[in-house]
């Protein structure tokens, strides 16, 4: 009996769309009981020309400017939205009531209004969906999740979580929609700190209050004279205000859950203009017997201290392998190294699944509207300098 054909499209094809259109092609050769088979059927880029290209590099079967196209096609199923943030509320909503099951980037629109009414038409359609967090999908932090819930560590105390990357610290980054209001919503905070924030709340649980500080160190940058893609240069350009913050600390008091958290007590920081520092994301997570480490750049590999001596405890490095998370879908043993595309197959995966099985699995809109109170909760917080729960806003 073979697999459901469900038909794909993806909405805005800059390096997210590509990211995405390969996790869709690579999905049978890691998971082939999965129980349906995508077929690439539109991609939609306002761009001239990019739709045509992404087409015929990666065989769609068509390709328009205007993404109410792909709405109106009967043929898409579900749809990717890798589109700038500005868009993501009106894309979502529309896509939703079409009928389109929606795997979407994060932070999913500007606001947590914007994330709530993707959500709710989602619901509304009874569909299902998938966000961006693709960080949790790495097995060593599946394999810590599990070390935690099991109370290995003891009672969660503290926590640190950094997300620092170099690709707005140049200072002729072009002066794209990111850095804008209007159409990127926040800085650092959509861009980094959600995956933080969702971060937390998957390894340790909900946060109850938090209070941050937030700056912009590169005030102006060029404006780009053509259309761009990723984190390009605009030497020479016009100059225009940047208005969204590149950098964000916080504090986080998380609720008390019982079991391995009592409300534990967290530090989150991010940047986007850290000279020195390419993608240096990752988390300390310490509890009263013991502690978990990792580093994006060392995807494979988790730092466990654990045992009873508590002073002077040693660090010991796990290789992750097919007995965590999603790992033996991929490779046969461990040590052998996954990469970032790899985590983005699992997200496919995930959102794939909940469409065959009509139950949802992996990050959810659910999960970009928690995200996203928390961003809101940020901001407030860094204007009134004041303690923010990020459920209400107050």
């Amino acid at each position: 009996m073979g697999r459901a054909v469900t038909g794909v499209a993806v909405v805005g094809f800059g390096w997210m769309g590509r990211a995405h259109t390969q996790a869709y092609a690579r999905l049978g050769h890691h998971f082939p009981e999965l129980g349906v088979r995508p077929e690439l059927v539109a991609v939609a880029d306002e761009v001239p020309g990019r739709a045509e290209e992404a087409a015929e590099r990666y065989g769609f079967a068509t390709a328009v400017r205007d993404w109410r196209e792909v709405a109106a096609d009967p043929r898409v199923h579900v749809v990717s939205i890798t589109a700038p943030n500005f868009l993501h509320r009106e894309i979502g909503v529309a896509m939703a009531r079409a009928g389109k099951h929606i795997w979407i980037e994060k932070p999913v629109g500007l606001t947590t209004d914007d994330a709530q009414a993707v959500a709710d038409a989602v619901a509304e359609a009874g569909l299902q969906s998938a966000v961006g967090f693709n960080y949790r999908h790495a097995p060593a932090v599946s394999a810590a999740r599990e070390m935690i819930a099991a109370g290995e560590l003891g009672t969660v105390t503290h926590v640190r979580i950094r997300l620092f990357s170099d690709y707005a610290a140049h200072p002729e980054s072009a002066l794209t929609w990111r850095y804008e209001r209007e159409r990127g919503g926040s800085g650092v905070l959509g861009d980094l700190a959600s995956h933080g924030v969702d971060l937390a709340r998957h390894l340790v649980g909900e946060i109850e209050s938090l209070t941050a500080d937030t700056a912009i160190f590169l005030t102006q940058r060029a404006r780009p004279t053509g259309a761009t893609s990723g984190h390009a240069r605009a030497g020479g350009g016009e100059m225009g205000p940047v208005e969204n913050e590149d950098y964000v600390s916080c504090l986080l008091r998380f609720s008390p859950t019982g079991g391995a958290l009592t409300g534990a007590r967290g530090v989150l920081e991010a940047s986007r203009v850290s000279v020195g520092e390419q993608n240096n994301y990752g988390f300390e997570i310490h509890g009263t017997k013991g502690a978990v480490f990792w580093d994006f750049r060392r995807m494979n590999e988790l730092g466990v201290s654990t045992g009873g001596a508590y002073q002077d405890q040693s660090v010991s490095t796990v290789y992750v392998g097919p007995g965590h998370g999603l790992y033996a879908a991929f490779q046969p043993g461990s040590a052998v190294a996954m990469g970032y595309d790899d985590l983005k197959v699992i997200e496919a995966y995930h959102f794939l699944r909940s469409v065959a099985e009509g139950t949802p699995h992996g990050a959810t809109l659910a999960d970009a509207v928690h995200s996203a109170a928390a961003l809101d909760a940020m901001a407030r917080s860094a204007e009134t300098g004041s303690w923010v729960s990020p459920d209400t806003g107050r």
